[in-house]
């Protein structure tokens, strides 16, 4: 029972990065941010910019959202967005972009409905630049 729970512990800490987000920078994005009107921006480190959008707008659940990234002043290699409900655990959505560009993604998620209603979400936008894993999270409401 004892080596039962160990292995739970091990297995559970290996698989953690899987399910949240590990960063080894973390950006804010502007201030006043509003993915609901606008693409949103954010400073990198080292000079970095990354510009993040969304759409439809408003933002929809339960329908395909496009996404776009576009990196300046860091060669990204991967790019993925991390979906979290901000006040309910809405399951793991971690959708990765694909390069359409230099220094630009696109991709596709779908927000499930929560059974509330309305709901706070944050979308991290995970870089990796093979040393370094950056994370810049927006913050947006989606629902009824």
């Amino acid at each position: 029972m004892i080596l039962a729970l160990i292995l739970i512990g091990v297995v559970g800490y290996k698989l953690s990065p899987l399910l949240m987000p590990h960063a080894d920078v973390t950006a804010t994005p502007d201030p006043g941010c509003d993915l609901h009107a606008a693409p949103c921006r954010a400073a990198l480190p080292q000079g970095g910019k990354l510009r993040f959008a969304l759409a439809p707008r408003p933002i929809p659940v339960a329908a395909p959202l496009e996404m776009r990234v576009e990196i300046e002043g860091v060669d990204a290699e991967r790019v993925a967005v991390d979906f979290a409900g901000v006040t309910m655990n809405m399951g793991f959505n971690r959708p990765a972009l694909s390069r359409v560009a230099p220094g630009r993604f696109a991709g596709q998620a779908t927000l499930p409905v929560c059974v509330t209603g309305r709901m706070t979400w944050q979308a991290t936008v995970l870089v990796e630049t093979g040393r370094t894993r950056i994370a810049v999270p927006f913050r947006f409401d989606a629902g009824h």
